[in-house]
C-alpha cells in the first residue's frame, strides 16, 4: 500500500516554503526569524507568532523563543514537496505554453496549491524529468531529494573573474527583464569589470553593463578557472 500524503492548508504550505528558503540562504543554514519570515510573507509579527506556534503542533517545525525556526524532518518533506510543484509547473507553463520567464512565477504560485502530485509527477514525466527549472533551481525529486549545486553570487566574484550563469532568482519579474535585456540568461558566460557596494560593471559577449548590487546578488554563477598565461602574453612588458 501507498502511504497517504499529508496535505496542508495553502497558508500552511506557502510558511513552509518561506522557511525552508530562509533556513537556506543563511550559511550555514540556520533557524528562520520570525522578524524574517514577518518580512517575507507580509505578515505581522503577532499573525507569524500564532500561525508558528500551529506549525510547531503540528510537528512541522521547532521553535526555541529568540531563536528561530526551523523545519522538522516532516516540515522539510512538505515544504520540498510544494517546491517541486512550483518548479515543475513553472517549467511546464514555459515549455509548453509559451510563458516567458519573467511572467511565469506568480501563475505558478497560483497553481501550485491547486494542482495534486500526481498531476504535478505527469508533467514532470512530460517534460523528461527535467532536473533544475527555468531559472535554474533545482526540481526536488518525488522522493524529496534535491541535489544543489556549489554556486556563488556574481556580485561576489572578484574583478577579472569569469562565470557562467547557472540560477537566478525568479521572485522579481522587473529584474529578470533586466536580465533578458542584456543577454544575461542561463548558461550565459559573463566577466566582471568593476565591483564595490554600488553594484558592478560586467561583460557579457561584447557588450559591457552596469548591474545594481540587488541585481548582481540575484545572479548565481558557477565560477570559470582562469586559463593560464601563454608564453607569448607571459613575455609581453619584459624589458
Amino acid at each position: 500500500m501507498v502511504a497517504a500524503v499529508e496535505t496542508h492548508s495553502r497558508a500552511v504550505e506557502d510558511y513552509l516554503k518561506a522557511i525552508y528558503k530562509l533556513e537556506r540562504e543563511s550559511s550555514p543554514p540556520s533557524p528562520a526569524s520570525t522578524n524574517a519570515l514577518a518580512e517575507t510573507l507580509e505578515r505581522s509579527a503577532a499573525s507569524v507568532t500564532n500561525m508558528v506556534k500551529s506549525l510547531a503542533d503540528q510537528g512541522l517545525v521547532e521553535h526555541e523563543p529568540y531563536r528561530g525556526v526551523r523545519l522538522t524532518a516532516g516540515g522539510r518533506r512538505a515544504a520540498l514537496r510544494i517546491i517541486r510543484r512550483h518548479r515543475v509547473i513553472e517549467t511546464y507553463l514555459i515549455e509548453r505554453l509559451g510563458y516567458t520567464w519573467d511572467g511565469v512565477h506568480a501563475e505558478a504560485e497560483r497553481l501550485e496549491h491547486a494542482a495534486s502530485d500526481d498531476l504535478v509527477d505527469r508533467m514532470a514525466r512530460a517534460l523528461g524529468d527535467p532536473e533544475v527549472d527555468p531559472h535554474g533551481a533545482p526540481i526536488p525529486d518525488r522522493d524529496g531529494t534535491i541535489n544543489r549545486r556549489e554556486l556563488t553570487a556574481l556580485a561576489a566574484l572578484p574583478v577579472g573573474a569569469r562565470g557562467v550563469v547557472r540560477q537566478v532568482s525568479d521572485d522579481d519579474d522587473s529584474r529578470l527583464r533586466a536580465l533578458s535585456a542584456i543577454g544575461l540568461l542561463l548558461d550565459t558566460e559573463v566577466e566582471v569589470l568593476r565591483s564595490g557596494a554600488g553594484g558592478c560593471r560586467v561583460r557579457v559577449g561584447g557588450a559591457e553593463h552596469e548591474l545594481e548590487p540587488e541585481l548582481a546578488a540575484d545572479v548565481l554563477v558557477e565560477p570559470v578557472a582562469a586559463e593560464s598565461i601563454s608564453d607569448g602574453e607571459a613575455d609581453q612588458g619584459g624589458s
